[in-house]
């Protein structure tokens, strides 16, 4: 490994840590772990894993040495100002037409701010955050790296198994003769390093669905296990700003869609005990269909792609709902819940049995997304100023909810502090300009929680 590594720009120190009893502070840099100088937080994670540790730290321009001790499986209670220290993130060299980032605001009074606009296609960021990428900038280095460190479980954009079909859904069919790996060569060859897969498929109408979701389905059921664990079938997502010929799916293609993969899942499930293959929320709900039981989906195994949260957030208020007694129970503040058009209905049932149950009051605001447009109807893809122009004017009770999804979390879409909304909104600046408390929920446990009088 190069000597030059950067190493990792310290941001904080955990109280108590290993790193704060070796005497670590926010401003200095780790260098290197063991003698292997590190190019991101997986080196970190790969060469602290033993317990007697030598650490290169420079502090001011200084270097020095610090043998420290650790127990088995403790964290170093360090967190790095970015998860990669040697270069940016790996950008994205494919040309999907349906590509998200191509559906941002144009330079412009409605542009986010500049990280938004990277197209990112990092495996490391797969490995440690579960981003889906597509394997096809890998160098021999990196598969060395892949052998060495068994980066897994990872999780992949197939969307097609079959070559020209890939090509031409990456763009690459026609882009100065860059070629496109074959994907099932790289997944068995994944499969031979004991790393597992997580797929997703996204369905382009008219593009890679009907036969051509049947044949990848086959192919990758065909590597069930070894390595592929799972496959999520995802509907394209765009905005107002998209310039290509895609569209979105119908109601009908939606229900077309789910009947389709049914006996997918049902062969699965006779094989294996699981049904493998999982379509996304968002084909029952435009398709008008009940979510699944929980049952449906297994261990929920891509619940961060958007498969199985609203089975979740049903199942969750069945328990919370019992709990909750009568109107002298639990006594709730009136609240405003906002959300993104999609979930709404769900959503509006669930608080109406809430403020039948409690007299709570609580209200819930359906925001159209007039930055990306109405086509974009999930909740993480609000933005701030959207937020603001829907709730404004009305009587918010005592409490706004907003989705979290809508907010940076630790590292975030790139160096946002936490809590802020995708057009720079921090959500202590809405609460200022809403007049009231905001507070950020991700279940309806958190949301409850808040508005606990």
């Amino acid at each position: 490994m190069a000597s030059e590594a950067p190493g990792g720009l310290i941001e904080a120190v955990a109280p108590g840590s290993v790193a704060a009893g070796a005497g670590l502070q926010p401003g200095d840099r780790l260098l290197a772990v063991n003698g292997h100088f590190l190019r991101d937080v997986v080196d970190v994670q790969f060469y602290a894993a033993e317990e007697s540790l030598s650490l290169l730290v420079e502090r001011h321009g200084a270097q020095w040495e610090l043998e420290v001790e650790r127990d088995y499986g403790q964290d170093l209670g360090l967190d790095f100002a970015n998860p990669t220290f040697d270069v940016d993130i790996r950008r994205c060299a494919n040309r999907c037409e349906f590509c998200f980032v191509k559906g941002n605001p144009p330079p412009g009074p409605e542009r986010l701010r500049r990280s938004l606009y990277v197209k990112d296609d990092d495996y490391r960021y797969s490995f440690l955050f579960g981003n889906f990428v597509t394997l096809t900038n890998l160098t021999a280095e990196d598969w060395a790296r892949l052998e060495e460190q068994r980066l897994s479980p990872l999780y992949v954009s197939v969307h097609a198994t079959e070559p020209d079909l890939r090509a031409r859904f990456l763009g690459r069919a026609a882009s100065g003769g860059r070629s496109t790996p074959d994907i099932l060569a790289q997944l068995r060859r994944l499969g031979d390093l004991g790393i597992e897969v997580h797929t997703q498929v996204v369905l382009v109408p008219g593009l890679n669905d009907g036969p051509h979701l049947d044949r990848t389905l086959a192919d990758l059921f065909a590597l069930a296990d070894d390595p592929v664990a799972s496959v999520g079938v995802v509907p394209v997502g765009l905005t107002r700003f998209h310039r290509g010929a895609c569209r979105t799916y119908t109601p009908g293609e939606s229900r077309a869609v789910l009947e389709q993969v049914a006996p997918w899942q049902a062969r699965g499930l006779e094989r294996w005990g699981y049904r493998f293959v999982y379509p996304s929320d968002e084909w029952y709900l435009v398709a008008g269909r009940e979510v699944p039981p929980a049952g449906a989906y297994d261990d929920f195994p891509q619940v961060e792609n958007g498969v199985g949260m609203v089975r979740l957030l049903l199942d969750e208020w069945q328990e919370l709902r019992a709990k909750l007694g009568g109107r002298r129970g639990r006594r709730l503040r009136p609240a405003t819940l906002a959300c993104g058009t999609l979930i709404a209905p769900v959503l509006e049932g669930i608080v109406a049995e809430l403020n039948e149950r409690t007299g709570a009051g609580w209200q819930v605001v359906p925001v159209v997304n007039e930055l990306f447009g109405p086509v974009t109807t999930v909740s993480g893809l609000l933005t701030g100023r959207d937020v603001l122009a829907a709730l404004g004017g009305r009587d918010l009770g005592a409490l706004v909810l907003l989705p979290r999804a809508m907010f940076t979390g630790r590292y975030g879409a790139g160096s946002a502090p936490p809590g802020t909304t995708l057009d720079d909104l921090h959500v202590d600046q809405m609460a200022a300009q809403l007049g009231v408390p905001v507070a950020m929920a991700g279940t309806l446990t958190e949301a409850l929680a808040a508005a606990s009088a």
